[in-house]
């Protein structure tokens, strides 16, 4: 049990105003018990109030007795998990997981009108933002194994080749450094494929004069990485080259703007001038950047209705881009970690414009 992350879950509950919280998702266990469980359609939730009573309800499948080091509540499937849970929970206001199943909120409250269900994620989140030095150095290796493994995957491109295959290779090289997976599916994209930010790797074939969007990452002991780079098969054109300038450019920018006390606001605002002062604004279509720890997208978003403020021990991603519809796409993504008088980007993959010879 990590207790020193369970006093500053009650801490933040107290600065949201509640005294009992449930805990559903898997990863924000995992941070405070280090311990997996994915229930799928079966119910788990941490209880835990600001007296520091703490309390885990778990199906018996689920095998936690013996490995978890707080009290367990289990239930077996002949019993109703959500009077069980019901019996336990003191009246008035109670946080649940934004991510917890209506199926066992609605039932949770015809169970106990006393209840007042909030939104209490706020409380996990606000806690996991902060990496501490353990999560940092994960963090880092994570990052430097993705850099290692994209720059193998861009040694591979060839002609002929579809988006799909590219995706393939990059998670083989990443199983072969040790990577348990990826953080998200390789996003692989080909010339007009490249102008769709969350477009769908599929079986486009690459072909000369294409740009290549590699958007990637994976998990190292539990922590993700994100990035990306994009590059060129055969000579970029000017056009090309000047889009790709001008993103990596906004990349620096951003970068350049983490600082602690900074709003994530002005972040995004410093990438996003770099484009837009060079007349390509309505092509950055998205934020510039998003948390990122045990989830690859956490708390905070780093865009302009963002009202999270840069502090020591944050992680996120800096990642602008300009997409031209029918033609091409540039993104260039690092990850960044804000220190105590500025920032440190995990990634140390180049960012120099790259041509593969076709």
């Amino acid at each position: 049990m990590e207790t020193n992350r369970i006093r500053r879950v009650i801490d933040a509950m107290g600065r949201i105003g509640i005294r009992q919280t449930l805990i559903s998702a898997p990863a924000s266990l995992f941070y405070l018990t280090g311990k997996w469980i994915y229930p799928g359609e079966r119910m788990v939730a941490m209880y835990l109030n600001d007296q520091g009573d703490i309390r885990l309800y778990a199906n018996r499948l689920f095998a936690l007795n013996g490995t978890v080091d707080i009290p367990l509540v289990e239930y077996d499937d002949t019993e109703d998990c959500v009077q069980i849970l019901a019996a336990d929970l003191a009246a008035g206001k109670i946080g649940i997981d934004k991510d917890w199943p209506s199926r066992f909120t609605i039932r949770l409250l015809d169970a106990r009108e006393d209840l007042k269900p909030v939104i209490g994620s706020p409380c996990i989140d606000q806690t996991r933002l902060y990496k501490d030095e353990k999560e940092l150095e994960l963090m880092r290796v994570s990052s430097l194994k993705n850099d290692e493994t994209i720059l193998k995957t861009i040694a591979q491109l060839k002609l002929g080749l579809t988006e799909g295959q590219v995706g393939d290779i990059y998670l083989k090289e990443s199983a072969a450094l040790g990577s348990s997976g990826p953080s998200f599916e390789p996003l692989i994209c080909f010339g007009p494929n490249c102008a769709e930010p969350h477009h769908v790797t599929d079986q486009t074939v690459l072909k000369a004069g294409d740009s290549v969007i590699l958007d990637v990452g994976l998990t190292w002991q539990s922590y993700c990485s994100d990035m990306t780079r994009t590059v060129f098969m055969g000579k970029a054109t000017d056009e090309q080259k000047r889009v790709y300038d001008l993103v990596r450019a906004a990349n620096a920018a951003g970068r350049a703007a983490v600082h602690p006390g900074v709003p994530m606001k002005d972040i995004d605002h410093a990438a996003r001038k770099v484009i837009e002062d060079a007349g390509y604004g309505k092509y950055f279509i998205h934020r510039t950047g998003h948390g990122i720890g045990l989830e690859v997208h956490e708390f905070p978003d780093v865009s302009a209705s963002s009202e999270a403020i840069a502090k020591p021990g944050m992680c996120f991603s800096v990642e602008p881009g300009i997409y031209l519809p029918g033609k091409f796409g540039v993104r260039v993504e690092d990850l960044v970690a804000v220190t105590e008088d500025g920032c440190e980007t995990l990634n140390k993959a180049p960012r120099d414009l790259v041509e593969i010879p076709v």
